[in-house]
């Protein structure tokens, strides 16, 4: 719902859906080239960039496959300028307060409370981490440096500790 009637332009939807479905941090979103998400030629790359100059610890540039839910929004949405997401006036990117007011507009009139821009990056990686995609794939689409960082974000469900238990067969 927040997809189809939150958010008001494509530019919004590609924006968290970058979060959403790659698990990018808003700042990282917000700060993503343009050749990041689409080819020179025109066209979604088959993969996001995201640079190191603009990930949390600067140490590396993350490459992250894209969805066909995620190819469907950012090609729905284009910005012919060096930034993704340009910030007023075209003048550099978005700022991260700004995305952050673009989404409490669709929270509230969605009637939505207690989520923030960081949500989408946690349900990126506790969905993955509940389809059991392994936990050095999760490490390595959200550029956590340890697997100790990573586990913060990912829940344990009480039918997580069942399946768990349930592989002990010995007989």
């Amino acid at each position: 719902m927040l997809f189809t009637q939150g958010f008001k332009t494509e530019r919004d939807r590609a924006l968290f859906g970058l979060c959403l479905y790659c698990g990018l941090r808003i700042s990282e979103a917000c700060s993503m080239h343009t050749r990041g998400a689409y080819r020179i030629s025109g066209g979604v790359r088959g993969r996001i960039t995201v640079r190191k100059e603009n990930t949390k610890g600067k140490a590396d540039t993350r490459s992250i496959p894209v969805c066909d839910e995620l190819r469907e929004i950012l090609e729905a949405y284009s910005s012919p300028k060096e930034f993704l997401f340009p910030g007023r006036w075209g003048r550099g990117h978005i700022h991260p307060d700004s995305a952050d007011k673009i989404l409490r507009a669709a929270f509230d009139e969605l009637d939505i409370e207690g989520a923030s821009t960081h949500s989408f990056r946690r349900t990126c990686l506790t969905k993955m981490h509940l389809s059991h995609v392994p936990t050095k794939v999760i490490k390595k689409i959200s550029g956590h440096k340890t697997l100790a960082a990573l586990d913060r974000y990912l829940e344990v469900t009480d039918e997580d500790l069942q399946d768990g238990v349930n592989t002990l067969k010995f007989h």
